[in-house]
């Protein structure tokens, strides 16, 4: 592990400050899972299966990432697959873009990246996906008992704050758009609005129905 580190740091030495974070969940409910199950069968039950449908999915992104340029010419790149507690393979990306390629405005970063609900009667799918996989929470004052929670603060910092437009903030991250717009879905007992959505790429949450959380970031830390 140790060395891997140095590797990525090196390849961040040589070729700059990554420009994407991403952060893979696997959705255990893919229909390459659930349909190859066997009766009275569920997921946890088939790490192997799970593995299998992961990998397939997770190598379908690195090449749409690095060869089919989504977000643009990728100069480098550092990826590190891991298990998470329940088991299910979660995926780290780090993309160091070509200079074309960059980030140069808050609109492009608007352009790439929601961190809002989308509205359901123009976006129907997406906006199910949204609710299904991109909503933290609730936790805070909703539920202090949520496991993000450590000495009475989420460690994600959820709920965010409003935020008309998107702003460059203090810490290399954006401060993404969040509007008071009134959208909001009800989930496990809490009205959640824009303030708890994790940052995602519309096109890729889409395509791969699974948590994908895409930052913006110019910084080492995310190393």
């Amino acid at each position: 592990m140790q060395r891997r580190l140095l590797d990525a740091m090196a390849i961040v030495q040589r070729w700059g400050k990554p420009d994407y974070f991403i952060t893979m969940t696997c959705n255990p409910y893919w229909e390459e899972i659930t349909h190859n199950l066997m009766p009275g069968q569920l997921p946890q039950d088939r790490p192997d299966l799970v593995a299998r449908v992961y990998k397939a999915k997770q190598r379908d992104m690195m090449d749409l990432l690095t060869k089919g340029k989504h977000f643009g010419e990728v100069t480098a790149y550092v990826h590190v697959t891991d298990f998470q507690k329940q088991g299910l393979p979660h995926e780290h990306i780090l993309l160091i873009m070509k200079t074309n390629s960059k980030l140069a405005s808050l609109d492009d970063y608007d352009r790439v990246i929601s961190a809002e609900i989308p509205d359901k009667e123009k976006h129907p799918v997406l906006h199910d996906l949204v609710v299904k996989h991109m909503l933290h929470g609730p936790c805070g004052e909703l539920k202090k008992s949520c496991p993000c929670m450590i000495e009475g603060q989420c460690r994600f910092h959820y709920p965010r704050d409003f935020c008309d437009a998107t702003q460059q903030g203090k810490d290399s991250y954006p401060i993404y758009r969040r509007r008071d717009d009134g959208r909001g879905v009800r989930i496990r007992g809490a009205n959640l609005d824009n303030r708890w959505v994790v940052p995602y790429n519309p096109s890729l949450l889409m395509r791969y129905n699974c948590h994908i959380n895409v930052e913006a970031c110019s910084s080492i830390k995310a190393v």
